[in-house]
């Protein structure tokens, strides 16, 4: 994936961070033997923190591949237009830190994985 923004990285790992003490939580819950409602609530927010990391990284992997797009596309000058970072070609941008950017396929079957 495309190198992320350094203010969406801090985020999506302070999310992930927050959902690992929270899995310290669960597990100390099940030791405790809390009640089954109370751990299931438990699991539940850690896996929406989870899915909520994924979608923030997948959506700022999806703003790089668009912003190494347009910057390739503003120096080409025979450009075919915004075709290849973000289509369903093999062929994806490469971003500034030469990572290539992910097809629309790769990113919709990341999305559903999800889902």
């Amino acid at each position: 994936m495309a190198s992320l923004d350094p203010v969406d990285k801090a985020l999506i790992i302070k999310r992930l961070k927050r959902a690992q003490g929270q899995m310290g939580g669960i597990i100390r819950m099940l030791e405790e033997e809390r009640a089954c409602r109370d751990v299931v609530t438990q699991l539940a927010a850690v896996s929406k923190a989870i899915d909520r990391a994924g979608f923030a990284l997948i959506a700022s992997g999806l703003k790089a591949c668009a912003s190494a797009e347009s910057a390739a596309a503003a120096t080409s000058t025979d450009s075919d237009g915004p075709n290849s970072g973000l289509s369903d070609s093999s062929s994806a941008t490469v971003t500034a830190s030469q990572q290539p950017c992910l097809t629309v396929a790769e990113l919709e079957k990341l999305f559903l994985s999800l889902a």
